[in-house]
């Protein structure tokens, strides 16, 4: 058996599930503990979905997104094209990308970074056995200002030990990884990716100080969005076909694809940084609950809107951002939550499909997606009608500037296994793919 558990930055979400069957066996959701100790809201979570199943023997898997998650910063050679590039890699990392350098550092952009307060730096620039001048110029940059942020460095690996020595020996926590761009038109993200976890979890969640020991350091093995992609991943080979996932969450809306890669990518016309098949955007300004007030202005300046129904939204979606950890009490209010998810979930997916989210030129082709997947609490806990209509509405999107899914069948994770199939994808593939079958796409 095993107990899987994301610790959010408002509740502590937990699925236990059997690993010979691939079933989930007990589930429950606590407070995030964030004020006093992270471990207490996730023992009484774990304590309450074990409630009688034998929990001795069980192995726990953790994922965290607590205390603001994981902040990058890309600093790279070109904007349109290595920094474009790590920015893509960082969030498929799972990371809240906050910042994007271009060229060499001096001293405006050194200070523009560290205003950033970025929880780990993506270094990179130039394609293997190309140009390193910047990138070794930026390397230095940061050695000489006695940078202590942890940097993975995924530039041109014909500089990479160089530079690494470098960093090390100033003092620079430093991470090598294979070029993000090995070489124009083709980006490489498995092995940044990678590094970024381990930094994530070697420097990152024990400096966010969430709990007093060492304990919860020990227990995460991802940063929640990380998690989630790779159950998303799961799923979708599982499946043999493209699929979508939005999240609608209280701070942002993340939206996850997977797409079968095109040969026609690689050809005349392509994308310079390359094409990213496995890809997450963030939305930061459309949330249910502290980001609401940005829905309602995303979704007037998309023309979402009824008439007169601006006004009074708005003064809804400002009552939701005074008071986060706000529930609705009777059916005009779940309506309200409903119509809010609705707008997030779409100006998202519009976002992520036309490619300024993903900084991709031409978009991302989600016309073959065979399944869209909502998650967030918004949706686990509405009305199957509510929750199937928030859906329905990203669908339906017919005039959004996109191609809508030609033939796709709409699920809500209810179970909150996307997380929890990640977190067990590479110990127990097998009985991660048959959790996600069942409760998603079955």
């Amino acid at each position: 058996m095993a107990v899987c558990a994301d610790v959010g930055s408002t509740y502590t979400k937990v699925a236990v599930v059997d690993l010979v069957a691939g079933r989930l066996v007990g589930a429950a959701s606590a407070p995030t503990t964030v004020g006093t100790d992270v471990l207490r809201g996730l023992d009484a979570a774990v304590g309450a979905a074990t409630a009688g199943l034998p929990a001795r023997g069980a192995s726990w898997y953790v994922c965290s997104s607590a205390g603001g998650g994981l902040r990058l910063a890309v600093v790279g050679y070109e904007e349109l094209v290595t920094a474009q590039a790590g920015r893509r890699v960082g969030l498929s990392a799972g990371a809240r990308v906050v910042h994007v350098a271009a060229g060499r550092l001096g001293a405006a952009e050194l200070t523009a970074l560290r205003a950033a307060r970025p929880d780990v730096v993506l270094l990179v620039g130039g394609t293997d056995g190309g140009d390193a001048e910047v990138l070794a110029h930026n390397a230095a940059r940061l050695a000489r200002a006695r940078w202590r942020v942890p940097v993975v460095l995924a530039g041109n690996v014909d500089a990479r030990d160089e530079l690494a020595r470098l960093l090390g020996a100033a003092g620079v926590p430093v991470t090598p990884a294979d070029n993000v761009l090995p070489r124009i038109g083709v980006l490489a993200p498995a092995s940044a990716r990678a590094a970024i976890r381990e930094v994530f979890l070697r420097h990152v969640i024990g400096g966010k100080r969430l709990s007093r020991g060492t304990r919860f350091a020990r227990l995460i093995r991802a940063a929640t969005p990380d998690a989630v992609l790779t159950g998303v991943e799961l799923l979708a080979d599982a499946l043999g076909g493209d699929l979508a996932v939005v999240d609608v969450g209280g701070a942002t809306t993340d939206v996850y694809s997977v797409l079968t890669p095109d040969e026609r990518a690689t050809g005349p016309g392509r994308e310079v940084a390359g094409p990213l098949w496995r890809a997450r955007t963030v939305e930061g300004d459309l949330g249910m609950r502290w980001s609401a007030p940005g829905v309602v202005r995303a979704a007037a300046e998309e023309r979402l809107l009824a008439a007169g129904e601006a006004e009074e939204l708005a003064v809804r979606a400002e009552a939701r951002a005074a008071e986060p950890g706000f529930l609705p009490v009777d059916a005009a209010e779940r309506a309200v939550d409903a119509r809010i998810a609705a707008l997030a979930a779409v100006v998202a997916v519009r976002r992520h499909a036309r490619g300024g989210a993903t900084g991709e030129r031409a978009g991302r082709d989600l016309r073959d997606v065979r399944l869209v997947v909502g998650s967030g609490g918004v949706l686990r806990h509405a009305a199957t009608d509510e929750a199937t209509g928030v859906l329905a509405a990203v669908l339906g999107d017919h005039s959004g500037g996109w191609p809508v899914p030609r033939a796709a069948r709409a699920a809500v994770d209810v179970d909150y296994v996307l997380a929890a199939g990640g977190l067990l994808a590479e110990e127990h593939p097998v009985a991660a793919t048959a959790l996600l079958r069942h409760h998603l796409a079955s």
